[in-house]
């Protein structure tokens, strides 16, 4: 293993002193995490910004577009993917209406049923975004060996089932 110290080390050599009876690995695992996540988000949103987006904004676009043709979806749907309250969707909504990116279109059949849809001009930029965020998610990972990615991976998974059976 790396024999490397860093800023949690010493947080838990100082715990491990004064209160040596406590089991500070969680401590140390959640704390690299909470700090990887600040350079991740930090990267990630810069990212999006390129394209004038939130990482939120980002997010509803590219599940519309993640859904396929016709790039279109129910505000209900789009809720029950994204993990969102139905004020937040909404704002996010209004926000990429008023940039053009997106549409909300009524029903034919039902002019109660309202879909929330790509323009053109949101599919094309968030085809481009989509590109520029995977390249940053593969430069924020490359520093891991395949092997790592996909045993990082199955870990994650694994502790995800905890919260989101």
């Amino acid at each position: 293993m790396n024999s490397i110290q860093d800023d949690v080390d010493n947080l838990v050599a100082q715990w491990a002193k004064e209160k040596p009876q406590l089991d500070t690995v969680p401590m140390a695992i959640l704390g690299r995490m909470m700090r990887l996540f600040k350079h991740i988000e930090a990267d990630i949103s810069a990212c999006h910004k390129q394209f004038g987006l939130t990482m939120g904004e980002f997010d509803v676009l590219a599940t519309i577009r993640r859904n396929g043709e016709p790039y279109s979806l129910t505000p209900s749907d789009l809720l029950s993917s994204m993990m969102l309250t139905s004020g937040a969707m909404t704002n996010r909504v209004d926000k990429l209406e008023s940039k053009g990116l997106i549409e909300r279109t009524h029903c034919t059949q039902d002019r109660r049923s309202v879909k929330v849809a790509l323009t053109a001009e949101g599919l094309g930029l968030i085809d481009k975004a989509v590109e520029a965020h995977v390249a940053i998610q593969q430069q924020l990972t490359q520093g891991l060996s395949a092997e790592d990615k996909v045993l990082l991976n199955t870990l994650f998974k694994q502790w995800l089932l905890q919260f989101e059976p």
